[in-house]
């Protein structure tokens, strides 16, 4: 099946600071690109991976499920940790969900994590029905390309799989009971105006972490999708400075 153009994975062996990469939903390593390349020209081991059923079309998207995302970039992280001696993870929206996942299951392996616009819930009324118009509706319009600087394609799918919607919506669940377990440093990055993923869910992360070490960035010049909108270099520059903070005390340490 063609790929999406700029949908392909990234895979860079740099230096022993590894960094894993995650789009969000729907979405693709497009949205991702830029800020992965700066990872690179950075210094550091670099993999960006195209989540299953993404990249493509939705059709290919509706079959797969959280679990199966969820396995991608486990399966990456732990290739990560074999060449690195310190791994971070950074990610977009559903990219934010997989990757507080990763820290509540996998903290112990990862030196800290970089949210950009990451959900962990909802306050969409229709949300509701969801359960049941799932069997009855294939699919609803997507939601994307919410970005502020005109003329630019993060690369998602035109259409949401309602199955999909839902199996997110369920981990949801599982990320919210666990989000204790969340100790690692951690980097928040939130739109100040999000037509996607509401405020609430920056608050509520940041209000639930268990981490000693947060650090909360407010983007005022972009909307969603934020790794390639207006305050893109802000992004880039805040989490090479944090893994060059986090790896450096850890050195000394």
């Amino acid at each position: 099946m063609p790929l999406i153009p700029g949908a392909e994975p990234l895979s860079h062996d740099g230096g022993p600071i590894g960094v894993l990469v995650i789009h969000g939903f729907t979405g693709s390593p497009k949205s991702m690109r830029p800020w992965a390349e700066h990872l690179v020209e950075a210094g550091f081991t670099v993999e960006m991976p195209r989540l299953p059923g993404h990249g493509t079309t939705w059709q290919d998207m509706s079959v797969t499920r959280w679990e199966d995302w969820y396995a991608e970039v486990d399966r990456v992280l732990t290739s990560l940790l074999s060449r690195c001696e310190q791994v971070f993870v950074m990610g977009l929206s559903m990219g934010g969900s997989l990757t507080l996942r990763l820290a509540e299951r996998r903290g112990s392996d990862i030196a800290g994590i970089v949210l950009v616009n990451p959900a962990v819930h909802t306050e969409r009324k229709d949300a509701v029905l969801l359960p049941v118009l799932r069997h009855l509706v294939k699919a609803f319009p997507g939601v994307r390309n919410d970005i502020k600087k005109p003329g630019v394609d993060e690369g998602a799918y035109e259409k949401m799989p309602l199955q999909c919607v839902y199996s997110l919506q369920s981990a949801w669940k599982d990320i919210r009971a666990d989000i204790r377990s969340v100790t690692v440093p951690v980097v928040l990055l939130h739109s100040r105006e999000d037509h996607i993923v509401e405020p609430s869910n920056a608050a509520w992360i940041l209000a639930n972490v268990a981490s000693p070490d947060v650090t909360e960035v407010v983007l005022e010049n972009s909307y969603h999708v934020a790794t390639v909108d207006n305050d893109a270099e802000l992004i880039f520059t805040t989490s090479v400075d944090f893994v060059h903070r986090v790896a450096g005390s850890a050195a000394q340490a």
